[in-house]
């Protein structure tokens, strides 16, 4: 057997992404065994900077509207999760779902989709500014870790499964740069590997159920409200017929119970359909799987299921009155940051200050702050406090 302290390699499906057949990484380094190649990338994703930063970042509600809502790390770590126990399901490449799954994120700006709106704005007439992409460039270039290189210098498997959506425009700038690189896909319209795929799938069942907890939690939803859709009443009523006590039970163990139950129903479904997809299609190896439809899926049913799960999120927590106002709130603040620190760069660090394009750097910068930071430096620039302590 290979030797490698997590995945069992010889146990592989032919069309999962195997590390010794890695595309490798854009400036070659001797191997580190015991680890593979994906291994390396995943503790490498760990114990960067950016990955620390997102336990202060948010996922819906901002970091100090509480403790115990999700942030953006926890919700890597869930996804992470989700994602390797379904991999080991398929006999897929655990490690490089997981490695995906902790990075997806780490261009992610403060104050969650409200500062990447506020920084796109900003960045309208400079190139633009998209997370994913963000999250691309933090492990390529950002991170300031390593005397050979600039950036985490990660695989290509990694880097393809990281850059999970990207404009035609970028991808053309970024195949420039790179010929046959990750985002090569988005011009072809070639998918990305099932490990990668696996990993945006995982990301989707992770948030759907972790933002009801956090909805609930934080009174802007109720589990009577949830009744009403179909997804989750299934599995309270089936928590409810195997363990009748719960109706009457104070707290929050009926909650718990129906996500448990949504959840690995979600998951089974997820490895059953693809399952079926992968013997039908029968790729011959992991780039073969590249010039197929995607292949890591929902069944139908499942898919229109989460679709309503997805719309009530939509209109009764993204858009509640609470949280636009927050979010309006974290738009301002992002917004006069970037402002403030184009008219006076020196704010900045030097190596963002002294940048030859400034706005870019601005926006770095800005992205790669917590949501604590960005309110003490605006509170710092401004003098205005915009959110209660």
């Amino acid at each position: 057997m290979a030797l490698s302290a997590g995945v069992n390699l010889s146990a592989l499906a032919p069309w999962a992404s195997d590390p010794r057949r890695t595309r490798g990484r854009r400036l070659h380094e001797p191997l580190a065994p015991p680890r593979n190649e994906h291994q390396r990338d995943r503790d490498r994703i760990v114990h960067s900077t950016a990955f620390r930063r997102l336990v202060y970042k948010t996922q819906v509600f901002i970091n100090h509207e509480g403790d115990l809502f999700r942030t953006r790390l926890t919700h890597s770590l869930e996804v992470a999760q989700l994602g390797r126990s379904a991999a080991r399901a398929l006999n897929l490449n655990e490690d490089l779902v997981e490695a995906i799954a902790l990075a997806h994120d780490l261009g992610h700006t403060p104050f969650g989709h409200a500062g990447q709106d506020a920084l796109q704005a900003c960045m309208q007439d400079h190139g633009g500014f998209e997370h994913n992409l963000q999250s691309l460039r933090v492990v390529d270039r950002l991170e300031a870790r390593y005397a050979a290189f600039d950036g985490l210098n990660l695989c290509f498997e990694t880097r393809e499964g990281i850059l999970k959506h990207c404009s035609r425009t970028n991808a053309a700038l970024l195949l420039a740069a790179e010929p046959d690189g990750p985002a090569q896909r988005f011009l072809d319209g070639t998918q990305p590997s099932l490990e990668a795929q696996l990993a945006n799938q995982a990301d989707g069942l992770a948030y759907n159920a972790h933002d009801i907890d956090d909805g609930v939690r934080s009174g802007l939803i109720t589990v009577e409200q949830l009744g009403e859709v179909p997804l989750f009443a299934q599995w309270r009523d089936a928590a409810l017929a195997e363990h009748p006590s719960l109706a009457e039970r104070p707290g929050r163990r009926l909650l718990f119970e129906t996500l448990r139950r949504m959840l690995s129903a979600q998951l089974e479904d997820l490895v059953v359909t693809s399952a079926a997809a992968l013997a039908e299609q029968r790729p011959a190896d992991a780039d073969a799987v590249r010039r197929l439809p995607p292949l890591v899926r929902f069944s139908a049913v499942q898919h229109a299921r989460q679709t309503e799960l997805k719309r009530f999120l939509f209109t009764g927590l993204y858009r509640h009155p609470s949280v636009t106002q927050s979010t309006a709130l974290a738009r301002t603040v992002v917004a006069e940051l970037f402002a403030a620190y184009r008219a006076r760069a020196a704010e900045m660090p030097a190596d963002y200050a002294q940048a030859a394009d400034l706005p870019r750097a601005v926006a770095d910068y800005i992205a790669g702050m917590t949501d604590r930071f960005a309110l003490r430096e605006h509170h710092r620039l401004t003098g205005r406090r915009l959110f209660d302590a």
